[in-house]
């Protein structure tokens, strides 16, 4: 098989019924299925993610941890597996349109002194109901942003410590150094649904205030 040019990571925890949604939609692409890879990371599920992840093993790179150590060290775990010169995270409670790789690679692979970028996303209803379409810069999320991958090497990857807003911090030290551009079209699904682990809010204010306490006003 030719080296993957893009690793996407999944993360996932107690997604059993989310996850084969996700990963089927990674697998319905327009981009050459020889030319990506998908990382699954389980952050030690105790549901049946196993087991639905079963049926995709010949399609995936299986990863899990044996107790849960947090998503920003599972997302790191998965980004040092990779060997692809390109990453994007998908969350596996969340799913993308048949040209999100191929467009975003492009985007990228004809743009050699730009550094990341992401597309604009339908935000979503447990049941796959549009509710709103965002602009990915305005209302920014932790997934559908492709990187150079020596670029997040570069800046140290993942935070460990925010277990919240993991994303926020990471962005925030990228755009010390690059940039992230946007593609308008709405290739992502942004799922909201009653388990988010955003919907915590008191563990939301408590990394809220690390990030200021770390960067500044900016960083919120």
């Amino acid at each position: 098989m030719n080296r993957a040019l893009i690793s996407v990571i999944v993360p996932t925890y107690n997604h059993d019924r989310f996850i084969g949604r996700c990963i089927r939609s990674l697998l319905n692409q327009t981009f050459s299925r020889e030319r990506y890879e998908i990382i699954v990371i389980d952050d030690g599920s105790t549901d049946k993610t196993q087991a639905a992840l079963a049926g995709f093993q010949s399609d995936i790179v299986s990863l899990r941890n044996e107790s849960n150590i947090g998503l920003p060290a599972s997302l790191n775990r998965a980004i040092r597996h990779s060997h692809a010169p390109y990453i994007v995270r998908v969350d596996s409670d969340d799913y993308v349109n048949e040209h999100f790789l191929s467009l975003l690679y492009m985007f990228l692979a004809e743009n050699r002194t730009m550094d990341a970028v992401s597309c604009d996303y339908l935000l979503v209803s447990d049941s796959e109901e549009i509710i709103a379409r965002k602009n990915c810069l305005e209302e920014p999320i932790a997934c559908g942003i492709m990187f150079r991958t020596d670029q997040l090497i570069d800046i140290g990857l993942y935070d460990e410590t925010f277990l919240l807003h993991e994303d926020r911090d990471l962005r925030y030290r990228f755009l010390q150094k690059h940039s992230i551009h946007r593609i308008e079209l709405p290739m992502y699904r942004y799922r909201r649904h009653d388990s988010n682990i955003t919907n915590d809010g008191a563990a939301d204010e408590l990394h809220i205030a690390r990030l200021i306490e770390k960067h500044g006003e900016g960083a919120k």
